[in-house]
């Protein structure tokens, strides 16, 4: 298995700031990149996985709004991934994930993922020690099976600092509209920040890997974070893809002529 430096938490800069000027032409302007690749892939046999892992009120359900607010709902599926229920606990923890696989020209979006098995479930002893170690080696296979079959997979973790956790905490319990986001497994997780950030090096440590690395995006400011997590999925989605319109159906342009009379200017 080849394997790569793995990023680190320490190492990341977490001052980076973008100005709402710089913002709103990136977004704009990267959000028309994600349309036609996702057009591209639509006609093609091209799949992808996006993974989105962060501390809790990292900001990644405004960067996943910001992904999929351009694009067309057949084309990809968003995974919000919440405990197990009864019938996926009988099975290996992999199951439920083996379920929601991309199909031929679609993306998944899963926001968590099989990773919360040497997270959540490593920090919390939901996983036994001998489960949770194990899954390390697992989830990499499974992640080269899916890369050996032609998946894409991009990985993002959002990493905020512990007082910026704390503010947005403070901002959804004063906002009617954001309590509901707030839950008492997210002070829990916060209480042992400590904890997960041993389990978070451990798990960039060990399945980050040539290639399906991890991406680490500082996520202390909203506006540097969702520009750079899209512009890194656009570079990644998009490398060897051809991006062809596809020709007007004849049939369609015959029908059209007949019933409507309505020529295309071009095919």
């Amino acid at each position: 298995m080849s394997r790569h430096k793995p990023p680190s938490l320490h190492d990341l800069d977490m001052s980076a700031k973008l100005d709402s000027l710089s913002y709103e032409a990136r977004l704009k302007a990267v959000q028309n990149r994600l349309r036609e690749i996702e057009l591209a892939y639509m006609h093609s046999t091209e799949q992808a996985i996006i993974v989105f892992e962060g501390w809790d009120a990292a900001g990644k359900g405004g960067v996943i709004r910001r992904l999929t607010a351009c694009m067309d709902p057949r084309g990809f599926k968003v995974w919000p991934i919440a405990a197990p229920d009864e019938h996926e606990r009988q099975r290996h923890y992999l199951y439920r994930f083996w379920r929601r696989l991309p199909e031929h020209g679609t993306i998944a979006i899963f926001d968590r993922s099989w990773y919360g098995r040497v997270l959540v479930e490593r920090v919390n002893m939901v996983a036994q020690k001998e489960e949770w170690k194990r899954a390390y080696r697992e989830i990499n296979e499974f992640e080269h099976q899916l890369l050996d079959d032609g998946v894409r997979i991009v990985k993002i973790f959002l990493h905020i600092t512990a007082d910026k956790q704390l503010d947005r905490f403070r901002k959804r319990m004063d906002s009617p509209l954001k309590r509901w986001k707030l839950t008492c497994e997210d002070i829990e997780n916060a209480a042992r920040r400590k904890e997960y950030t041993q389990a978070i090096e451990d798990m960039l440590e060990k399945t980050s890997t040539q290639r399906a690395p991890w991406h680490l995006i500082a996520a202390n400011n909203k506006a540097y974070t969702r520009i750079h997590s899209l512009e890194l999925i656009a570079d990644k989605l998009s490398e060897g893809i051809i991006f062809n319109h596809r020709n007007l159906d004849p049939e369609v342009a015959a029908l059209a002529k007949e019933k409507l009379g309505l020529i295309p200017s071009s095919r």
